[in-house]
């Protein structure tokens, strides 16, 4: 009986804990930081991104190895654009030229198209890919566009997105989850923020406020991390057997 007067008295005041917390929670919602619904481009040339910036005219060169390999990548800031239409409407793009050699030799050149929406999210339009063996392009491998081939110079295999991905968030959070490629089982790409707030130092300099990114696919089982700094970009990659690191750069953290 005792037990029960207790009770008694305690369940009033559980009650009204929980109606308390339900009416907190109700009126702070959890904040996605993630965008879901289709994106809307206004001036989607002004990248302002702060981990994913575009400045035309712009260079950074990796150095790293890839097993027994000294790898070097070259990242082109290219001033021409190239316009896609999506849900009837036209998105121009900005265009990142990727260059990658092993020991000297040049092994593969991608052309890559992004634009900004209006709440900063970068969103991916896919990329054309030449993949090179002995100074000759042997296939077009990982190729995909939205709308697919539309250009002469579009590999005729390029594969089709009904979409653009989201390539990173306007504000990246730690648990953020999704996907800069989507289009198995020609690309599939999985991304999440792991670390934020991280100190980076590499040749070409330390970079304060980086996030980690975890990328995970259903083609490969091996996982890659990035590091992105605030107004550069990546700036380090780490994989199993292989290693990049940002040496030169002409886009500076403000």
């Amino acid at each position: 009986m005792t037990r029960f007067l207790e009770l008694r008295r305690i369940a009033p005041l559980a009650v009204g804990l929980m109606f308390v917390l339900a009416s907190a929670m109700s009126l702070s919602p959890a904040r996605a930081s993630v965008p879901t619904g289709a994106p809307t481009f206004t001036h989607p040339l002004d990248i302002t991104n702060r981990y994913q910036p575009f400045q035309p005219g712009g260079v950074k060169v990796y150095r790293g190895t890839k097993g027994t390999t000294t790898e070097v990548v070259v990242d082109l800031y290219l001033s021409d654009t190239r316009t896609f239409v999506l849900n009837g409407r036209e998105v121009p793009c900005r265009i990142l030229q990727e260059m990658a050699f092993e020991n000297g030799q040049l092994v593969e050149i991608s052309l890559n198209y992004f634009a900004q929406a209006d709440d900063g999210t970068v969103y991916y339009f896919g990329e054309t890919v030449d993949i090179f063996k002995n100074g000759r392009i042997k296939s077009h491998e990982g190729s995909w566009l939205v709308g697919g081939p539309t250009q002469v110079s579009d590999p005729p295999k390029t594969a089709n997105a009904p979409a653009p991905t989201v390539f990173m968030p306007a504000n990246p959070e730690l648990g953020d989850t999704f996907k800069q490629e989507d289009l198995f089982p020609t690309v599939d790409e999985t991304d999440q923020v792991i670390g934020v707030g991280q100190t980076v130092t590499v040749e070409a300099g330390q970079f304060a406020n980086t996030i980690q990114i975890l990328e995970s696919s259903r083609l490969d089982p091996t996982t890659e991390t990035k590091w992105y700094a605030p107004g550069v970009g990546v700036v380090k990659s780490t994989a199993s057997d292989e290693n990049l690191e940002l040496i030169s750069s002409t886009l500076r953290s403000p």
